[in-house]
């Protein structure tokens, strides 16, 4: 696999007393320092930094660790790279809570040793829920523990009991009401949410997550002087996060105090920038009602120019058609109240995403555990899109008899809580040949290297078939699942439907399966596309066991597959095939994380002149 990863998660040359590191002829060493915004402090948590060379689209990856002596010494939160070819190159570096930033640099003889400090920022949506109170009982901070772990995992049930049993010996906790609160907040039960967030902030008064949420809760249920004085007091405690900002207009907006409501949002897209473009929503219809008709529409513009796709851009637009057409009321010229706009179905709290968590959990929410956000009163056209869909699989089947591609292994052995406590990496030169064998049945052969074998795999298992989970939606595999178009939501920008799927009891299974020894286990799979609204190209596929398998030991597994457009210039042709897939399962008593990343795509029958650069992996190399 060449030079390119011998930088990867080692630290094996670092001379920490003279802070130099040994590197191979004609390369060289990237220093990361990473630090959280405003403190000017180190970051607190683990970093993760991919590299990627231009040239070749190669990648590297490494972590950044907290310091033995603590988050202010000189190496805490210190990532580094050495042997690294000359050449340009762009790293992403994300933390958990805090929002990713990219940087493109280059690696040459006269710059062989660099450090670059980063200043990571902080995700606003992002919830910390890793607040257990070491004043708490032994009983009661276990449980807590533990439904910190189920909330992360999506288990809201199991959440609850636990958070039961906590509640019960220490109902003063204020971080046990606020995890009560974001549980019934995720479950949409507002008024409940409400409840526990009063309670939260009482007992602590600073808690600016607590105040937001509750702000939020009392937009949701429209008791608008109540989300207004809550976000009032998170506006105080978090001056510098662009939400509460943005809600605290909202709240002023329904409220018809107008002025206040555009210098919030104004605050709010200052301070957030392209990340607070629902604020633009507020601003436009706060300076409508202001008597700034054309302000306000350069405000919903801007708002449709940095999310062109959301699901509430053609609400918008029929808005800016109506304020420019002249009729929504002008403004009153007297003291009585100002009429407001028509904004049906144009709520600002629309345009926002729900709540995240800051922790990556083990695994992601079960697929009937959370309901996701759709435009409201958008009818899916279910037919459409399940015909459409399919043509765009049965493309791929049939302009795509076989492929090649570099492929990128993860793979972390998780504790209880999803920490990594083992990494391995591997570097497969990875084939695939799609064939029709018959009239309904799609098979697939995947290759990883030569004479590759499961004991080669970290774990000793193997993963296969990521490329075909996108077949569910092929006219010859559909008819296996039950399939239902759930709405019109956003990816990414892009308005997208979302089509929920599963395994039609007594139907053939033929998507999934398990091999133990030499016995075969079908795993029946239900799951969730997101499917774009103009082409029908599938962008996104979770999928999940319908049931656990004690059988052999199988009690989760989740995957998660990521889709695009992938060029081929020379045949002047592109195909949509996996970006990358991820996998999450619990398997013989031991929870596993795995990434796979494939890139330098190269077709065969399709494309014979397509040529790929790079050298052939061996396989005994990528081990770490």
């Amino acid at each position: 696999m060449g030079d390119t990863l011998n930088g990867i998660g080692s630290h094996r040359d670092r001379i920490a007393t003279a802070r130099s590191y040994a590197t191979a002829p004609n390369t060289g060493v990237l220093v990361f320092k990473v630090f959280a915004e405003r403190n000017g402090h180190k970051l607190d948590r683990q970093a993760v930094l991919k590299l990627v060379n231009l040239a070749n689209q190669s990648p590297m990856w490494q972590t950044t660790d907290m310091d033995s002596q603590g988050p202010y010494s000189e190496s805490a939160s210190e990532g580094v790279f050495t042997d690294v070819p000359y050449g340009t190159y762009n790293v992403e570096i994300s933390a958990v809570g805090y929002l990713s930033t990219h940087k493109e640099l280059t690696v040459g003889a006269s710059q062989a040793q660099q450090t670059h400090e980063i200043v990571l920022h902080r995700d606003a949506l992002a919830t910390n829920l890793d607040i257990v109170d070491n004043m708490l009982p032994g009983k009661a901070r276990k449980e807590t523990k533990l439904a910190v772990s189920a909330l992360k995992s999506g288990k809201l049930e199991e959440a609850r009991t636990h958070l039961d049993k906590a509640y019960t010996s220490s109902p003063a906790s204020a971080n046990i009401n606020f995890l009560f609160g974001y549980l019934y907040f995720q479950k949409r039960d507002f008024a409940q949410a409400a409840r526990f967030f009063t309670a939260a902030t009482a007992l602590d008064p600073h808690n600016g997550p607590a105040l937001t949420l509750l702000g939020r809760a009392g937009l949701e249920t429209r008791d608008y002087p109540a989300a207004r004085s809550a976000l009032e007091q998170a506006v105080l405690n978090d001056a510098e996060n662009w939400l509460p900002h943005n809600l605290l207009a909202d709240a002023y907006l329904h409220e018809k105090t107008y002025d206040k409501a555009r210098d919030e949002a104004q605050v709010a897209i200052t301070k957030g920038k392209n990340a607070a473009s629902p604020a633009q929503l507020v601003l436009g219809e706060a300076l409508v009602n202001l008597g700034q008709p054309q302000e306000g529409v350069r405000a919903l513009r801007v708002f449709l120019d940095q999310s062109p796709g959301h699901p509430v851009a053609g609400q918008v637009l029929e808005l800016i058609a109506d304020i420019e057409s002249g009729t929504t009321s002008s403004p009153a010229l007297d003291d009585s109240p100002r009429p407001v706009p028509k904004l049906t179905g144009v709520d600002p709290l629309s345009a926002l995403p729900a709540p995240k968590l800051s922790m990556k959990a083990w695994q992601p929410p079960g697929i009937d555990e959370i309901k996701l956000s759709v435009a409201p009163g958008v009818t899916c056209p279910s037919d459409r899109v399940i015909e459409e869909s399919g043509k765009r699989v049965q493309e791929l089947v049939d302009d795509l008899s076989r492929f090649a591609a570099i492929e990128d292994l993860l793979h972390q052995t998780l504790d209880e809580y999803g920490n990594p406590v083992r990494t391995e990496t591997r570097k497969f030169d990875y084939v695939a040949s799609i064939s029709e064998v018959e009239p309904g049945y799609l098979a697939v052969d995947e290759n990883r290297n030569s004479k590759l074998s499961v004991s080669d795999y970290p774990g000793k298992i193997a993963s296969t078939g990521f490329a075909t989970l996108a077949f569910v939606f092929h006219p010859h595999m559909r008819d296996n699942f039950d399939m239902i178009c759930e709405g019109l939501a956003d990816w990414h920008g892009q308005a997208s439907w979302l089509v929920h799927f599963q395994q039609r009891s007594g139907h053939p299974n033929r998507m999934h399966t398990y091999k133990v020894g030499n016995q075969f286990h079908p795993v029946p799979l239900k799951g969730r596309a997101w499917i774009t609204s103009d082409k029908f190209q599938i962008v996104r596929i979770e999928a999940e066991m319908v049931t656990p398998m004690p059988e052999i030991q199988l009690i989760t597994e989740h995957q998660v597959v990521d889709y695009g457009p992938v060029p081929f210039p020379r045949k002047n042709t592109t195909l949509w095939l996996p970006k990358s897939a991820e996998i999450y399962f619990d398997f013989r008593k031991h929870r596993y994380y795995r990434r796979h990343s494939f890139d330098h795509y190269m077709l065969y029958s399709v494309d014979t002149e397509e040529k790929r650069n790079e050298p052939v992996p061996n396989p005994a190399e990528g081990y770490r």
